[in-house]
């Protein structure tokens, strides 16, 4: 019974092992690590000590070092000792680098659900359609009941109680001036804008 416990945690033990990724990414790596060739021999060195087949990748663009280990193990232990640790008077960030296993070294296409996120989008996921607005809805009693309010009037819309107010509403007057012209058939034409007179401009000659 023993046995086969102990079996079955080194199974598991192998397995968390072999899941967990053989490189790492270095963050925000001070520049000199690539311009300057004895700091660059520095910083391969501090992780030569955990692994001897480690190799590097460079990318001067993003401040970033790939650092790739033979095996996992020697990649916890690099990332244990030197992560936040000082560097040419900078702190080393590490973080472990994500092993993509789809038959292809490259990195693995977004998820469909997160392309919405990118600008412009990518084309839709299949089933996807487009929602249809709903149709505007016209209330005709609201608009029958506007249409009888007269000028000068008052309408009570809801009578109040003893714990609510009363909901009254005013009509405007129409308030009609003698610069409105009528047509012809009867209807006020739309009153004219008088324009505001410039002031008269008085020429002064500066001595």
């Amino acid at each position: 019974m023993q046995e086969s416990d102990t079996r079955k945690e080194a199974a598991t033990s192998d397995v968390q092992v072999d899941e967990q990724p053989n490189a790492l990414i270095a963050c925000k790596v001070p520049e000199q690590v690539f311009n300057d060739t004895h700091v660059k021999d520095q910083f391969e060195t501090l992780f030569h000590q955990f692994d001897v087949g480690v190799y590097f990748q460079f990318f001067k663009s993003f401040r970033r070092v790939r650092i790739n280990f033979t095996n996992a193990v020697a990649a916890a232990q690099a990332r244990v000792k030197l992560h936040k640790s000082d560097f040419s008077g900078k702190e080393m960030r590490l973080y472990f680098a994500q092993s993509v296993q789809i038959g292809s070294p490259r990195l693995e296409p977004p998820k469909p659900e997160k392309q919405f996120l990118i600008s412009p989008p990518a084309s839709p996921p299949v089933g996807w359609a487009q929602a249809q607005d709903a149709m505007p809805s016209v209330n005709y009693d609201l608009l029958r009941a506007v249409s009888k309010l007269g000028p000068g009037e008052q309408y009570e819309l809801h009578t109040g109680t003893t714990t609510t107010p009363s909901v009254i509403v005013h009509v405007c007057e129409d308030d009609s001036s003698g610069d409105e012209e009528e047509t012809e058939g009867g209807t006020r034409a739309r009153p004219k804008i008088i324009q505001t007179r410039r002031p008269d401009y008085a020429h002064s000659v500066q001595k």
